[in-house]
């Protein structure tokens, strides 16, 4: 039994690569000297005066709840005062009419004695999806020490897991998890706790889901896989799990600079690596899942921070945020095949890029960070800040407006790392609620589509 032999590997690796990941976010927060809080071209304001407070009242009844809206016309909105909604009570965002809900209590004991960390007790990453296939069961896995399971509907605790190893959702069979340890593929039940071998290696090791930034194809079927070759050499390849087929490696230690992490394209027919060369700067490269190079982006993250999906033409997309010219900052969608970018929106604070809404594509959900001060004196730029917002991928600059996430900046754990459901009827987000240095919580916003909408 798999099950019984994965839950007991260190947390040390997750830690480091999270470290990791922090130092890749310090161009977006920086400290100031005292008390405030500076991001990465204003000063967050911890308190909006009464006269902006009802300007954005009398906004918010003229946006409606979840109303659809246009780059063109959209304004800065202010963001009302409003306390920290009790732990499990439905609450209403006051300028979108959204329905939230906190689901994690930081520091509560639950489930039979365990405790999350007072410090943070949150959803993994943006482009790590929290919901099972069916949308039953939420996973909360920051600050556990394992792996929480939550009522996908209720929020209610479920059950908890030891569990240590890099897991993600199967996207079609809601029962499964998809993970690695050491020289072993398997599936695995949550529920039952019980494991299924897909693939064990004697020529391969330390294999690695990402690590922790990859994702399945869309179907199920396929997976990128990071390991260590019995020569010691670092690799990437594909595994189709249907066909149990191994794909030629990829030589990573044969790229420039160190390995970040690579992950299968939606439809299985590609992966993407990422790369940090010494002077900073991460570049992709696109293989075929034969292991020919066909793309290398050589400008740093553009885009980065994203995540992938098909597009309305059937094409395999990176969207995320550029970091690099002629369209720094700006959301773009790039082209595995080919490298085409499409500017989707223009220069602003977006933070992160979520597109693990698999049944409802078209849409990326995005994270913005900032503040209303910064935001509102730039009438060029996006007009959001510490907001989440789903737009149409198709350069259209069609969007919905969905929730203020008064994240103050302070670290990692409290970047608000937005992400959906599967079918976009549901958000995730964290947040310390406007507090710098405070408890950070996880919160689901409520979404409703029309029958027709795709």
């Amino acid at each position: 039994m798999i099950a019984s032999l994965s839950f007991r590997t260190s947390n040390f690796r997750r830690l480091a690569l999270k470290e990791r990941d922090i130092s890749q976010h310090r161009d977006l927060v920086s400290t100031n000297r005292g008390s405030r809080i500076r991001t990465r071209r204003g000063r967050l304001l911890p308190l909006l005066p009464a006269a902006t407070q009802a300007a954005a009242l009398l906004l918010a009844s003229s946006v409606g709840t979840l109303a659809y809206d246009d780059l063109a016309t959209s304004q800065v909105l202010a963001t009302p005062t409003m306390p920290r909604p009790a732990y499990l009570q439905p609450a209403t965002d006051p300028v979108f009419g959204t329905e939230f809900t906190r689901i994690t209590d930081p520091g509560r004991q639950l489930l039979g004695g365990v405790r999350c960390r007072p410090a943070y007790c949150t959803h993994r990453y943006s482009i790590s999806q929290a919901w099972n296939a069916d949308q039953s069961l939420l996973v909360i896995t920051n600050g556990w020490g394992g792996l929480c399971f939550l009522d996908g509907k209720s929020y209610e605790p479920a059950f908890y897991r030891n569990v240590h190893n890099e897991c993600e959702w199967h996207p079609t069979d809601p029962e499964l998890m998809i993970c690695v340890l050491r020289n072993t593929l398997y599936t695995w039940a949550p529920r039952r706790n019980a494991g299924t071998i897909v693939y064990a290696s004697s020529q391969y090791g330390n294999f690695q889901f990402g690590p922790y930034k990859g994702n399945p194809s869309n179907d199920g079927s396929r997976l990128a896989v990071r390991a260590v070759n019995r020569a010691g050499a670092l690799v990437a390849f594909a595994y189709d799990i249907s066909a149990k087929k191994k794909y030629p490696d990829i030589e990573l230690g044969s790229l420039p600079g160190k390995s970040g992490f690579c992950s299968i394209s939606p439809s299985g027919q590609y992966i993407l690596c990422f790369q940090a060369l010494p002077d900073g700067t991460e570049v992709a490269h696109v293989f075929t899942i034969d292991g020919a190079q066909i793309q290398r982006w050589t400008e740093h993250h553009r885009p980065g921070h994203g995540d992938m999906t098909i597009d309305a033409d059937g094409n395999d997309v990176y969207v995320g945020i550029s970091k690099a010219e002629p369209d720094k900052f700006h959301i773009i969608k790039r082209r595995l095949e080919d490298g085409v970018v499409t500017d989707l929106a223009p220069y602003g604070e977006g933070q992160h890029a979520s597109i693990r809404n698999i049944r409802r594509p078209g849409w990326v959900f995005l994270t913005y960070t900032g503040n209303y001060t910064e935001a509102a004196k730039h009438p060029d730029w996006a007009p959001f800040y510490q907001e989440v917002v789903a737009l149409r991928i198709d350069g259209s600059g069609k969007l919905r407006r969905i929730v203020h996430t008064r994240d103050a900046p302070y670290d990692y754990w409290s970047e608000a790392h937005a992400s959906p459901s599967p079918d976009g009827s549901q958000v995730i987000w964290s947040s310390n609620w406007g507090e710098a240095g405070g408890p950070v919580a996880d919160y689901v916003a409520r979404l409703s589509w029309p029958v027709t909408e795709k």
